[in-house]
């Protein structure tokens, strides 16, 4: 009898029922999209800062550059024309630290025995600045060379002097990483894919081989088997990599100990990259890391997510406030416009269903169709809801809006984060910018909040027209017919 006379009523008001599930469907499928939305949000912050710290990092931990008073830290250089010759060739390469100071490789050892670290290992960042020229007689000495921030290399008109003579020369500056080839899970170059030849094996920790990133490869016209050569030194191409983000940590990457070797830096390292055993416990490793490792700046993934800015953070900011409130308005009002339109249905129907309390139905058993018509509705809205919400986060996805990320250059005091200025902490002077694809992706929990917003809308559409139909007496009935 129930199902019978529910099939009925909501045959015979099919367009009422229609404006409810309708009221319904369009606060949940805003809900659906604003959720996936912000989910896309994350996961396309995640993929920056993955693409800065690198794949399984939770954590890095750096030392501030002192500051220097009263001295030039410009890069000098000295080439010596050979008299009788007006077309001497030559080259000079000056390999720098990049960032920050360096740290003792007894501190990764150090911090790896931390509590709740499950593994760390330490890279090398390094700038190279070569110049190449032909000089006349006489002697040059080059004064600042060219651009040095930013990894993707330049050419530029060096700004020195030449003594007795002239001369045509070009400034390429490049960045350098060290990284630890033993320990692959862990650094920057985790967030890129080899996508020729090969990458380090766990045996060249000495060896004299190169992975080159991309697009720095494409500019120089490198592949796997060229030769690069650094300060004198040539290493051997045997991997092209490209960065997932579309934006690499370094143009190129050799053993840890070749890079310590070339920057006379021995068993030095400027950036520790920390792997926590469990992720709840980031706050408390660092904590313990910046507690019993003194000297050192630890910077975790929350750190660094506070210095995106640009677009993603813009829309992000939007999703995560406007969108969320604008959600919950929309629900509240679609909530109530159910439960006020089921009200003043149940108003409608006082003949009908003062007859039937007339004919021996309980308050009870009225109240019960009147919800059993609700949840029905909440359900044929849900439906139309999540319909609505898938459709528009593919959409979102299909059309793959580009966002930029913005990470700002140092904090001040030259003690930026990894994120303050690339691979664990190198470019601090320019902002780095990337370019990333909005995704909106769908969760399975996504669709069981709106599975439960839809029942919710139901039973409080309910709750209306049965606290109404429980007010109705027989007598109601005959007044009407009256």
């Amino acid at each position: 009898m129930f199902f019978t006379y529910l099939r009925r009523e909501l045959r015979r008001r099919r367009k009422a029922a229609l404006v409810v599930a309708s009221g319904l469907a369009l606060g949940i499928a805003l809900v659906i999209v604003v959720t996936s939305v912000s989910s896309g949000m994350g996961k396309a912050q995640d993929k920056v800062l993955q693409s800065l710290y690198g794949l399984g990092t939770d954590m890095t931990v750096t030392k501030a550059a002192a500051p220097t008073a009263g001295t030039s830290e410009r890069p000098r250089f000295r080439f010596d024309a050979q008299d009788g010759d007006s077309d001497a060739e030559q080259s000079s390469d000056r390999v720098m630290v990049q960032g920050f100071q360096t740290l003792s490789a007894a501190t990764v050892t150090e911090v790896g025995e931390q509590s709740g670290v499950s593994d760390a290992v330490g890279g090398l960042s390094l700038t190279v600045i070569k110049v190449n020229g032909q000089f006349t007689r006489g002697q040059v000495q080059q004064g600042e060379g060219g651009q040095q921030g930013g990894p993707g290399g330049g050419t530029g008109q060096p700004q020195g002097e030449v003594q007795g003579g002239g001369a045509n020369f070009d400034v390429d500056n490049y960045s350098v990483f060290g990284t630890d080839v033993t320990q692959p899970a862990l650094g920057p170059l985790t967030s890129s894919k080899i996508t020729s030849g090969r990458t380090f094996k766990t045996t060249e920790t000495n060896a004299k081989v190169a992975v080159v990133d991309s697009a720095y490869a494409k500019e120089k016209k490198l592949k796997a088997g060229s030769t690069v050569t650094i300060k004198s030194v040539e290493y051997s191409v045997i991997g092209i990599a490209t960065a997932d983000s579309g934006d690499s940590a370094a143009n190129v990457y050799i053993p840890l100990t070749q890079a310590q070797t070339l920057s006379e830096s021995k068993d030095k390292v400027t950036t520790i990259y920390v792997q926590a055993t469990d992720s709840q416990k980031i706050d408390s490793v660092k904590s313990a890391i910046q507690k019993n490792v003194s000297g050192t700046t630890v910077t975790t993934s929350a750190d660094l997510a506070d210095t995106v800015s640009g677009s993603l953070s813009t829309a992000s900011s939007l999703a995560t406030s406007v969108g969320k409130w604008l959600s919950i308005a929309v629900l509240v009002a679609a909530f109530l416009v159910a439960g006020l339109l089921t009200s003043s249905a149940v108003s409608r129907r006082v003949r009908e269903f003062g007859t039937l309390k007339a004919l021996g139905w309980k308050s009870g058993r009225v109240t019960r169709q009147v919800v059993g018509e609700a949840m029905v509705n909440g359900l044929l809205g849900g439906a139309l809801g999540i319909a609505l919400g898938l459709g528009g986060a593919y959409v979102v996805t299909a059309v793959s809006p580009t966002l930029q990320a913005e990470m700002g250059g140092g904090t001040g005091g030259g003690q930026g984060g990894p994120g303050a200025g690339g691979f664990g902490g190198g470019r601090q002077a320019a902002a780095r910018t990337l370019d990333v694809a909005l995704t909106a992706p769908v969760s399975v929990t996504t669709v069981a909040v709106a599975v439960g917003l839809a029942v919710a809308g139901g039973l409080i559409a309910g709750a209306f027209g049965g606290w109404r139909a429980s007010r109705l007496r027989p007598a109601d009935a005959l007044r009407r017919v009256e």
